[in-house]
């Protein structure tokens, strides 16, 4: 290969990888690195909707009710248009697999949902509290990742709970922050836990305009 086709295979690459980059709105990267993030997209063709029901909900204790809504960087703005995808694990501390995973639920197991903010920014998940590691060395916590429209997606703080005896106070000393706090108090409601947690995009996210 010469040196002109080797710089136009180069040139070819970087256009093609731009291009595909823009549809997901990832022409100008924040966040910084995010392993599994791709599994933001992975809910198939199905609509979205503001709310989800994740797998397991009703054979579980305690059921819990995840719901806020989610702000521009302002904090007062709703924001339409946003994917937010949660995933976490089972009663036994682990992300469950069926066997016939493809993709990032491999890693992430099958207990995982995704919704679109409507005009109001709000979002509702019904599921169940999960369990700590079985290490027991790290909180009980839900994974999320957000996916703006003009925006790649990055993940947020995860969502742990005030009253685990696990998130003691070195545990809260280390949390960033990311698109705000994220530890919920549980409230019984309605025979179900509900925590609330607002999120405000681009709130201590690097790189973020």
């Amino acid at each position: 290969m010469t040196i002109c086709t080797l710089i136009l295979a180069l040139v070819l690459s970087y256009t093609s990888c731009y291009s595909q980059d823009r549809k997901r709105g990832k022409a100008s990267r924040v966040g910084g690195p995010c392993e599994g993030c791709e599994a933001i997209y992975e809910y198939g063709g199905r609509r979205l909707a503001a709310i989800d029901t994740l797998p397991g909900f009703r054979e579980n204790e305690p059921k819990i009710k995840v719901t806020g809504t989610v702000f521009r960087k302002d904090g007062k703005t709703p924001a339409e248009n946003v994917i937010v995808y949660i995933y976490h694990t089972d009663r036994q501390g682990i992300y469950p697999t069926r066997g016939n995973e493809t993709g990032w639920d491999k890693r992430h197991g099958f207990i995982r949902g995704w919704i679109t903010t409507g005009k109001d920014g709000k979002y509702t998940f019904y599921t169940f509290r999960p369990a700590a590691y079985p290490s027991g060395v790290e909180p009980e916590h839900i994974h999320i990742l957000v996916k703006e429209p003009d925006r790649n997606e990055y993940y947020l703080d995860e969502y742990v709970f005030d009253d685990d005896p696990l998130l003691n106070g070195k545990e809260r000393k280390m949390l960033e922050n990311r698109g705000g706090s994220g530890i919920v108090r549980p409230i019984a409601e309605k025979g179900m836990l509900t925590v609330k947690r607002d999120i405000i995009l681009g709130l201590n996210i690097p790189d973020y305009e």
